[in-house]
């Protein structure tokens, strides 16, 4: 049995999986972040209790979270769940819970779900894609990890896309997570213009109403999203990327966002399948728990 916790800003989710992959048990409960670092460790260890209790064993646990460990100081870093930002959060979890633990950032779980038994399924290297909230990725070969000598592996949302763009929290400019986010394309939608009560899905369906707006957003969108995704298919040229987060239900993208990528990427055309994913929100929370592969528990 493998238990996985996805450390969400207001929620903690946690699941257990069976050696299969089939989902056992599943509970949520409020991250409560106001509380701080020590309630959120608590509440972890509460909901790792609740679920070992309803079916009777011990298990093995990832974890999954928003921002990375440091290698310098082995503390969190980049979580937009700031109380853990600087904790030793790894060593306070396994003191806590008194075993073994294994953690990545909630953008390598996502791939490393839809890699094992997603839509990337049967895909040598697989390039996973979070555009939602942030901009995130995370890459697995062969059905293996690959967080990089760093922890930033997969971390294309903080490359710079444009010198002149939007502020970035991590103190640069026109990153890609600037951009091409939620609040990425709500921003450049106000900043032509637009009204600042519409979120991202209202201008999408504008756009495909014809507001000629909401298409001129959308179209700087799509060459954005191409650019940005020419860079990973340069570097990485990987079998299959698979699109998460809240954006990668904007069906355009399949069709308009990829034609951009082959028209950017350095090839005479793109093979490369660009896919939806398979698990959608619960893929965090089961690449968590497929941090432990069924045949080390």
């Amino acid at each position: 049995m493998r238990i996985g916790i996805d450390l969400g800003g207001t929620k903690i989710e946690g699941v257990v999986l069976d050696d299969t992959g089939y989902e056992l048990l599943r509970k949520r409960v409020d991250t409560q972040q106001s509380e701080g670092y020590q309630a959120i460790l608590h509440r972890t260890a509460q909901l790792v209790g609740y679920l070992e209790a309803e079916i009777g064993r011990k298990c093995s646990i990832g974890i999954g979270t928003p921002g990375a460990i440091s290698a310098v100081t082995g503390t969190m870093k980049n979580s937009n769940t700031v109380c853990l930002n600087g904790q030793p959060l790894f060593e306070d979890l396994q003191t806590l819970l008194d075993r073994p633990l294994r953690i990545a950032n909630d953008a390598n779980c996502f791939t490393l779900s839809e890699a094992l038994d997603g839509a990337g399924k049967g895909y040598g290297v697989v390039f996973g894609v979070i555009m939602g909230t942030g901009v995130g990725g995370g890459v697995v070969f062969k059905g293996q990890l690959h967080s990089g000598r760093q922890n930033i592996g997969g971390e294309w949302g903080h490359n710079i896309l444009e010198l002149d763009g939007p502020d970035c929290y991590c103190g640069h400019k026109g990153c890609v997570e600037t951009l091409i986010s939620g609040p990425g394309l709500t921003a450049d939608f106000q900043r032509h213009g637009g009204s600042s009560t519409l979120a991202a899905s209202d201008i999408v369906v504008l756009a495909e109403q014809g507001d000629v707006l909401a298409e001129a957003v959308m179209q700087r969108f799509f060459d954005r999203f191409g650019r940005a995704m020419a860079m990973v298919v340069n570097i990485l040229d990987p079998d299959a990327i698979i699109l998460g987060g809240g954006l990668s239900n904007v069906e355009r993208l399949y069709s308009e966002g990829r034609a951009r990528i082959a028209h950017y990427v350095f090839n005479d055309e793109l093979i490369t399948p660009i896919l939806k994913n398979v698990h959608g929100d619960s893929s965090g929370v089961r690449g968590a728990a497929q941090l432990w592969r069924s045949d080390e528990i």
